[in-house]
């Protein structure tokens, strides 16, 4: 698990300010990051798994945002 946990945080802090990543790599525990991994066996499929939820909490910044 620990090394799926790190090919996340390395996915988010490559790619941080895109789709949401800058959330996971601020925010989010190894906990939190275990949980969203769920039963991802390999870093390509745990990312994937990431990927869903930040992705949506950034969809619902930019709502926001536009809001202002």
């Amino acid at each position: 698990m620990d090394e799926l946990i790190r090919a996340v945080r390395d996915h988010a802090d490559a790619h941080w300010g895109k789709d949401g990543w800058d959330f996971l790599a601020e925010c989010w525990s190894d906990e939190d990051i275990g949980v969203a991994i769920g039963s991802a066996k390999t870093p390509k499929a745990a990312i994937a798994a990431c990927k869903r939820v930040v992705k949506v909490l950034d969809e619902h910044r930019s709502e926001m945002m536009g809001a202002w």
